[in-house]
């Protein structure tokens, strides 16, 4: 997705764009110094993303299975292999 980029004084002069723009789905990318700063984004876009990071990872998932404390054999199970024609 492209992101308008705005230096940081441009955006403050012309925030009310920023803000419509932003609201319309359209994230606004805001820069000081040249360098990456802020992104604006609509209200529940930024929701959706809060929702979506508070879920969690597999790994942080799986840490509260009740099976993660059992001990598993680190060669694993070598299972056999059958030929296949291509």
């Amino acid at each position: 997705m492209w992101l308008r980029g705005w230096k940081l004084g441009e955006a403050k002069a012309k925030f009310s764009r920023v803000v419509r723009l932003a609201a319309s789905g359209q994230p606004q990318r805001v820069t000081v110094r040249g360098k990456d700063a802020v992104v604006v984004v609509a209200a529940d876009e930024f929701e959706r993303l809060r929702a979506r990071a508070a879920s969690g990872s597999l790994h942080e998932l799986l840490c509260q299975s009740p099976l993660n404390r059992l001990d598993f054999d680190e060669e694993g199970v070598q299972s056999p292999v059958r030929e296949v024609e291509l």
